[in-house]
């Protein structure tokens, strides 16, 4: 399977979820503070009220963070399974400049998010 085709299949499988089903997915997998942090929010919290069936509803800028972020997970999870996966997510990423990939979402950095997921995945370095 080509790159691009594991991307189409991520992206294609992450858009048939609604976001509370997502946030559902990420707070079981990562917690619901590095979930609420990569989302951009404050409140560590709020990501348990996204997740409930009539709770609070996520900005829009929010929902674009978790969905990718939870299309990235499913990337990373396929190639590495859960516990790359979750370690990748929180560690240092030489990637990203050593930056972590959940501060990275949080600023909005997705092509060189996505860029470090498939280096992993590829098993490939260039930076």
């Amino acid at each position: 399977m080509t790159a691009n085709t594991r991307v189409g299949n991520t992206y294609h499988r992450t858009i048939k979820l609604d976001v509370r089903e997502i946030t559902r997915r990420l707070n079981a997998t990562l917690g619901g503070t590095l979930v609420s942090t990569l989302a951009g929010s404050r409140d560590t919290k709020i990501s348990h009220k996204w997740a409930k069936d009539g709770g609070s509803t996520p900005r829009p800028e929010a929902v674009k963070r978790l969905t990718f972020a939870y299309e990235q997970w499913q990337k990373v999870t396929e190639a590495e399974g859960e516990h790359v996966a979750r370690v990748w997510f929180i560690g240092a990423n030489p990637w990203l400049g050593y930056d972590t990939p959940v501060n990275a979402i949080r600023e909005g950095r997705f092509k060189e998010v996505s860029n470090a997921a498939q280096a992993l995945v590829d098993d490939s370095f260039s930076g």
